[in-house]
């Protein structure tokens, strides 16, 4: 069996860089940067999860995993503030319009670099204690909110 292809260290900074800048554009919350690891994509708590599929010179899926108390907080700071007590179809559409700005301006960081992506629409789930199954290897990095985790991106590209 071939080994499981894996991302570059360096494209992985144009997802950070993207998703750093959205959400504190969108949200008004500076998010920092955690460690880093290889997953296996358990995801146990319950939580928001937008996957958004990479084609185009690079490869993949690509996905925010939030936990239900922060999604609620997003898609508030989205809807200018208001109380977000469910996620609902509002607060759904909200959650999934900011994986598609993520993934849209990390399309454009890479076309500065000469690497032509194209995004997929988003596809969400909401629960917990499910896994997702993809053939590339995937990465984890946590963003925090201060010091408590805010988003989970999950990173399965490869070019």
């Amino acid at each position: 069996m071939g080994s499981i292809p894996m991302i570059d260290v360096k494209h992985v900074n144009c997802f950070l860089q993207s998703s750093i800048s959205v959400v504190d554009t969108v949200t008004q919350v500076k998010l920092t940067v955690g460690k880093p690891e290889k997953t296996d994509f358990k995801i146990n708590k319950t939580s928001y999860v937008i996957q958004v599929g990479v084609v185009g010179e690079m490869k993949g899926q690509v996905m925010l995993a939030i936990e239900d108390e922060n999604a609620k907080d997003i898609a508030s700071r989205m809807m200018f503030g208001m109380e977000v007590k469910e996620l609902d179809e509002m607060a759904s559409s909200a959650l999934n319009e900011l994986g598609n700005m993520i993934m849209g301006n990390t399309a454009t960081i890479f076309s500065t670099q000469g690497i032509k992506i194209d995004i997929t629409p988003p596809l969400s789930v909401y629960g917990n204690d499910f896994v997702l199954k993809t053939d590339i290897a995937g990465i984890k990095v946590p963003l925090y909110n201060g010091d408590k985790s805010y988003i989970d991106l999950y990173i399965c590209v490869t070019d």
